[in-house]
């Protein structure tokens, strides 16, 4: 097919019979221009279908982008679908517009998309760090004014505006749960141990151990970042002399690799309370105890804290923490087997 040409400003004033810099002005809304001329100009673009290069005006006059830029670990991750869409319904009400990019959980991704993003000056920033990211770069943009706000995990090298589930709380109340039906060998999943959420919920795992009494055995903990990997570190956890007789799975990925790991050994007894929900939990057999963070809620107070902030908002920086929840659905409450 033949490649379109986009309409410019030099094909609108040929159309209206003025001058590329009068219809600069009306673009721009710098100068004067009759009323008349305006009008014309303005049916001439929609006639063309020109649009303005809004990135490259605002690169010229050091003017700021209607846009916000999100950074996420993961496209396909539900948890962090839900927040960019509760996201997006608040900006938009602003007369915002988001971008959404994927760092794919590295630091090294996140630092180029930043850098994107700054480039094409945007309102806003809101990053959900990767494993391992320093954002001490991010100082100056603060500084200037930039609002800034950290998703889910806290940043690294930088005091910011954040929003963060109540994580070890929230750890603590699953773990317990499971200790309650008589569990003492409970193992733990996590994703990748330098993770802010990942330390979080860990030692939330920790404290229901301790309040109960049970010794923490080092040998029940694994890491399981992908759906194959926790599905292996289930199996061994729950094979051996001593076995784990439930399972914390720590995010929603572990939770998937758990039931996957289970559903392959045949293994219907075995406790699992996952941390955050998952499509068709209730439709499991059993269907899935879990700890459920509200991403919604999440992605609102995010929303809260910038317009705050783009309001002129110059408090200190501060963490909003958003309640989790236990759901009670069956896989939590298996009991332990009975020992010979």
């Amino acid at each position: 097919m033949p490649k379109v040409r986009r309409a410019t400003m030099t094909d609108v004033a040929r159309e209206v019979g003025v001058t590329a810099k009068t219809v600069s002005r009306v673009v721009n809304d710098d100068g004067p221009v009759a009323r008349e001329t305006r009008e014309r100009v303005l049916e001439a673009m929609g006639r063309l279908g020109f649009q303005p290069n809004l990135m490259a005006r605002n690169t010229r006059v050091g003017a700021r982008d209607s846009t916000v830029g999100l950074v996420i670990p993961d496209m396909g991750n539900p948890f962090f679908g839900t927040v960019a869409g509760s996201l997006e319904n608040e900006v938009r009400a602003r007369g915002l517009t988001l971008i959404v990019g994927s760092s794919d959980e590295t630091a090294e991704r996140e630092s180029a998309l930043i850098s994107t993003l700054l480039a094409r000056r945007v309102t806003a920033l809101i990053v959900v760090p990767s494993a391992g990211s320093d954002h001490s770069h991010l100082r100056a943009e603060r500084a200037a004014g930039l609002p800034l706000v950290f998703l889910d995990r806290l940043a690294s090298g930088l005091t910011a505006d954040s929003v963060v589930s109540s994580n070890r709380e929230g750890a603590r109340t699953g773990v317990a749960h499971m200790i309650a039906h008589g569990h003492r060998r409970i193992a733990f999943v996590g994703d990748l141990p330098a993770l802010h959420t990942r330390r979080e919920r860990f030692l939330g795992y920790r404290d229901a151990l301790a309040a109960a009494g049970i010794g923490f055995d080092r040998t029940l903990v694994e890491t399981g970042h992908d759906h194959e990997t926790a599905a292996a570190a289930v199996t061994r956890l729950v094979g051996g002399e001593d076995p784990a007789t439930a399972v914390f799975a720590a995010n929603n990925v572990a939770a998937t690799g758990a039931i996957l790991g289970l559903a392959r050994l045949g293994r219907g007894d075995v406790a699992l309370v996952g941390f955050d929900d998952l499509p068709l939990a209730e439709v499991l057999k059993p269907a899935l105890t879990v700890v459920a963070q509200d991403p919604a809620a999440i992605g609102r107070a995010a929303a809260g804290l910038l317009k705050g902030r783009l309001d002129g908002e110059r408090s200190r920086a501060r963490t909003v923490v958003v309640p989790t929840r236990l759901i009670v659905r069956g896989s939590g409450e298996i009991p332990p087997a009975a020992v010979p």
